[in-house]
């Protein structure tokens, strides 16, 4: 997982979203600044280095961030609001109606199969669509999940699966 630099205090206001995204960050504090406090509990994706640093000491902190996001099994951390907007690890991609009801459907059950037969009675309770209909808003979202490092696989005989790209 990619490790995000932050100016500290400067972008101090990205700190939530990126850490509600699960995203591990380095904070780059100016000289004059004081340090984040720790706060309760002390976020393991999340450290801070004083301005100027050496290369090699940065490098060092990015990849002691690396390590503690990979052994800690960075949760998936998704937010979906009310107006279709989408959240994965600090980016964003807008949903339509649809596409909102089937990404939800298979976000519930994110990394397992979830039956084409399933998808179609939560998505499409009143009036199911033609298979190439489906087929046709699987591949929206697909593309609309892309850029955020999400994906839908296919699994042979059991449907379709919401996981991250790896």
């Amino acid at each position: 997982m990619n490790v995000v630099l932050v100016l500290w205090p400067e972008h101090a206001g990205d700190l939530g979203r990126l850490a509600t995204a699960g995203v591990p960050r380095l904070l780059l504090v100016a000289p004059e600044a004081t340090p984040p406090p720790p706060e309760d509990g002390d976020d393991c994706l999340q450290d801070w280095i004083r301005l100027p640093a050496r290369d090699q000491d940065v490098r060092a902190r990015v990849v002691a961030l690396e390590r503690r996001s990979a052994r800690h099994g960075t949760p998936v951390q998704l937010a979906l609001d009310d107006d279709g907007q989408l959240t994965y690890r600090g980016q964003s991609a807008w949903l339509s109606p649809t596409v909102r009801v089937l990404f939800q459907a298979l976000a519930a059950r994110f990394g397992s199969a979830v039956p084409l037969e399933q998808l179609v009675k939560e998505v499409w309770p009143a009036e199911p669509p033609s298979a190439s209909s489906v087929r046709v808003h699987i591949l929206r979202l697909r593309r609309r999940l892309a850029p955020l490092g999400l994906e839908i696989r296919t699994v042979q005989g059991k449907g379709y699966a919401l996981t991250t790209r790896t």
